[in-house]
């Protein structure tokens, strides 16, 4: 079954995050497991991690529902090496927290070399901090979400999620979320089956989706391979509605977290119920 939500806030402790994904009627949420704009944050409370588990139990969510985000300070390909060391530490203290609350996924933008080294350079400084993360934790999967392309950053090529995943060690903690709205802006269309298709053709053969993990479900406000990040809500952008009904029809998605994270809130429930009701029988 398909498995779609939103990225719900967590204010007040994580613990409200998945009260607040039940009251929009998600199967599946993601979340900030502390402030994404701040280096810092104070631990997580044994009884914030004992409010998250009745909750979640309370929800009907599984632990693999979950698509916690890092914050966006973090720079895991950062050409400084003292600002990337800072960024591997709050990266490993990201998969920690999730651990604690035994949640297998932490998702996380790949890096942006700032125009001061190699394309090359940036993604193995990507994938070394994602081995050295892995070392430091036990089993949280590094989650690599594919980016627009804007600026500096990084992964908004299959090959570049490939080249990192290739170099990741433990391949049994490294995975893949796709945003449509990234995937579009890069250059990848949707908007026809065949465009579909051949686009996920085009993962599965550069990438692998034994990879993905989840996905981020969002309409585009700029128009294809502009290398602009900006979300729309689903059918008011460039994308249109008939690509979400692929997606909600394509088997390789079941079972795995598919995240809103449209420009409006106030109505991810009709959002999240227009997507359900995409849902041919049989599928």
């Amino acid at each position: 079954m398909k498995r779609i939500g939103a990225h719900v806030s967590a204010a007040g402790g994580v613990q409200n995050a998945p009260l607040n994904a039940s009251k929009i009627g998600a199967k599946a949420f993601a979340l900030f497991t502390k402030n994404q704009r701040q280096w810092s944050a104070k631990p997580l409370t044994t009884e914030q991690i004992d409010q998250f588990y009745k909750n979640m139990n309370a929800g009907g969510f599984r632990p693999q529902d979950v698509l916690p985000h890092d914050s966006y300070l973090i720079n895991l390909g950062h050409p400084d090496e003292v600002a990337r060391h800072k960024s591997l530490n709050a990266f490993i203290d990201e998969m920690e927290r999730c651990e604690q609350l035994s949640l297998p996924y932490l998702n996380f933008h790949p890096g942006s070399h700032l125009r001061k080294i190699s394309e090359e350079e940036c993604l193995n400084f990507i994938a070394e901090s994602i081995n050295q993360a892995i070392d430091a934790t036990t089993n949280t999967i590094a989650v690599i979400e594919n980016t627009s392309g804007q600026g500096s950053n990084l992964g908004y090529r299959f090959e570049h999620l490939a080249y990192i995943i290739d170099k990741v060690e433990d391949k049994s903690r490294i995975g893949v979320c796709l945003d449509t709205c990234h995937t579009f802006t890069a250059g990848y269309d949707l908007r026809s089956r065949e465009a579909y298709d051949k686009t996920m053709d085009a993962f599965e053969e550069i990438v692998g989706f034994q990879y993905l993990k989840g996905m981020h479900i969002n309409d585009s406000k700029p128009d294809l391979g502009s290398r602009v990040d900006r979300h729309h809500s689903i059918g008011e952008g460039k994308i249109g509605v008939e690509p979400f009904e692929f997606i909600m029809n394509d088997p390789r998605m079941d079972e795995m977290p598919l995240i809103l994270e449209t420009i409006n809130a106030d109505i991810w429930p009709q959002e999240i119920e227009l997507l359900y009701s995409m849902i041919k029988p049989n599928n």
